[in-house]
């Protein structure tokens, strides 16, 4: 099995993904959706952990060789993101969705430096319109974003061009369409559901409606 299907299998296993094509879910947006992803439930199932912490690290390996720190988005890229840079042997920061409003009013918390190269570390990517507000954080300090790398995403023509407009590239685990394919394959779908599962992606805001 790839490292994409792995992935999928365990987000179904652990039900950090929850497919319901008859009773959707209801996001921030307002879009309706037949899916709810929450990979820090991950976080729990030691296999699925080990697995994703080590798929990450020798991704970011492979595809960022120059990379020398790790920042995760907050909140859930913190804890994963963690994890791989203790893997990586390499220094760890976060990015916070804004400056604090007390203290030192810190939006990146951890040790860096002007000139680092970084890798972002997100665990799910939608629109990307929160994972980028942390690389423009990043770059306003000088750091280098050399890429960024997420668990999972949905796919969205509307993030492509969101990170193209950026220069970030983007390297993900594992992708919506594997996620429907390993679903079926294990019957936790029907074939009936799959058509409604690709049209809610190739236009979630007018799904359901």
């Amino acid at each position: 099995m790839t490292t994409a299907r792995k992935i999928a299998s365990f987000l179904l296993k652990t039900k950090a993904v929850k497919l319901s094509p008859d009773k959707p879910f209801k996001w921030s947006s307002g879009w309706n959706s037949p899916i709810y992803c929450d990979n820090r439930i991950t976080l729990s199932d030691t296999e699925a952990r080990t697995f994703i912490k080590k798929a990450l690290a020798k991704a970011i390996k492979k595809q960022f060789p120059e990379a020398d720190l790790i920042a995760g988005v907050a909140t859930a890229g913190i804890a994963q993101g963690a994890l791989v840079a203790d893997v990586l042997n390499l220094p760890f920061a976060y990015v916070r969705p804004k400056p604090k409003e007390h203290g030192m009013g810190n939006q990146i918390e951890g040790k860096i430096e002007k000139g680092q190269k970084v890798v972002v570390l997100e665990d799910l990517i939608s629109t990307g319109g929160s994972s980028l507000k942390a690389v423009d954080a990043l770059r306003e300090q000088g750091i280098e974003v050399v890429g960024m790398i997420a668990i999972f995403t949905y796919g969205f023509k509307v993030a492509d061009v969101n990170f193209e407009e950026k220069g970030v590239k983007l390297v993900t685990l594992s992708h919506y369409n594997y996620l429907i394919d390993e679903a079926l394959q294990q019957e936790y779908i029907s074939a009936n559901d799959v058509e409604s599962l690709k049209k809610w992606r190739r236009n979630p805001a007018k799904w359901g409606i």
